[in-house]
């Protein structure tokens, strides 16, 4: 037998801060959806193929051809900084490493820091170029150097992609210099992009509008950032620009509002403030109509308690096992509520974090989560004298 309760979200919601959003994790954790919430969004965009998500939890929002393969230029770049970042966090390499720019290095073409050939360069300083004016020459620097060869370095590029579930890309360089059969998506972007949220230290980098490499001898380069979105559009703090003639105009996107933290991807655009428009375009959409709603957070009461059979006490409290942010149009909140399955009792010992039922979190008549339901304390099995008393009372079951 299993005893039901339903409760509206109502009181929770307006009571939690909506702290930075947490999304659930582990045994129970829903999966985020592959299809996006909205169908049809006339936002009359100039790109090829689009995609607007959420990035604590990954859902999409909106997407164009999203899962199409194509060049992506320098938005290849992204990898580049992500395990560029995961290395320095590994302690593989450090922000104040002396790294060797090889003459192959500087050699690279299009968006450049004009670094010299077999010169030293602080990594910092590479790595601030390859974010703020996606230096190709900085690039190529920051891989050979973790990677002992822009080859190797590329191999840990598609170990990273098929590490992080992006079926639909492929690396053959680490700058997206042009190269047959060198492809990722829209949908593929954004996935990786959030993934850059979990390192602040890329905000330090992303957030500069213009600064400067100086070089041995005193020579300076300017640096500007090629994501105007940064100065020109309300916080948004990151993300890549990148055109070819075969990909077009590119930028991946973000600015966060809040708990809110969108993710706008543009490939294939006419025109480079083309694809700015398009990406203030969605990232506009998705802070007039969502939201993040933080649904449960961890040990929050469910206002239940289990029976506990032969226990130390008679019952124990059941609490949310995990914490829960679901992607919300403004206004379904309203309609959200929870329905807990719990068993009558449970045996002694329990200890906390128990296992003892489910919480389903409904949108109306749709499932939209569920999460454990666990037991908040531990109940341990009576002492030798409560327990001898027991017996000569008669045990209560």
């Amino acid at each position: 037998m299993k005893k039901m309760l339903c409760f509206a979200l109502a009181a929770l919601l307006c009571c939690a801060a909506w702290p930075g959003a947490a999304r659930a994790e582990g045994a129970g954790a829903p999966q985020t959806p592959q299809a996006p919430i909205e169908s049809a969004v006339s936002l009359n965009l100039n790109a090829v193929s689009a995609t607007l998500i959420e990035a604590e939890t990954g859902r999409a929002i909106f997407a164009h051809n999203a899962a199409q393969r194509r060049p992506v230029a320098s938005i290849t770049k992204i990898m580049t900084i992500l395990l560029t970042l995961e290395a320095i966090e590994a302690q593989e390499v450090s922000l104040d490493d002396q790294v060797l720019c090889s003459k192959r290095a500087a050699g690279m073409g299009g968006s450049q820091a004009l670094l010299d050939g077999d010169q030293y360069y602080r990594l910092e300083e590479l790595l601030k170029a390859t974010i703020v004016a996606s230096a190709n020459d900085a690039a190529v620097a920051l891989a050979e150097h973790i990677a002992g060869a822009e080859e190797l370095f590329v191999q840990r590029m598609n170990r990273r992609a098929a590490e992080l579930g992006l079926a639909d890309t492929r690396y053959l360089n680490c700058t997206g210099l042009p190269a047959e059969g060198h492809y990722t998506t829209a949908a593929d972007i954004a996935q990786l992009s959030r993934r850059l949220d979990a390192h602040p230290l890329y905000y330090k980098y992303s957030t500069i509008w213009m600064d400067t490499v100086t070089h041995k001898g005193g020579r300076v380069t300017d640096l500007t950032n090629t994501n105007r979105l940064v100065r020109f559009y309300e916080n948004c703090d990151g993300y890549k620009t990148g055109s070819t003639n075969e990909a077009g105009y590119c930028v991946s996107a973000t600015a966060k509002r809040g708990n809110l933290r969108l993710i706008a991807v543009v490939l294939g655009s006419t025109g480079s403030q083309a694809r700015f428009d398009a990406a203030r375009a969605m990232l506009d959409y998705g802070f007039t109509n969502y939201q993040l709603a933080q649904v449960a957070n961890a040990r929050d009461r469910l206002g239940m308690a289990v029976a506990v059979r032969r226990g130390a006490q008679e019952s124990v409290q059941a609490v949310v096992g995990q914490s829960l942010a679901l992607l919300l149009k403004k206004g379904e909140e309203k309609g959200l509520r929870m329905e807990a399955a719990l068993p009558e009792r449970v045996d002694a010992p329990v200890r906390a974090g128990d296992l003892l039922g489910e919480v389903r979190v409904m949108l109306g008549d749709s499932e939209v989560a569920r999460l454990p339901a666990v037991a908040g304390e531990d109940v341990p099995l009576p002492g030798f004298l409560e327990g001898l008393l027991r017996i000569l009372t008669g045990w209560r079951l």
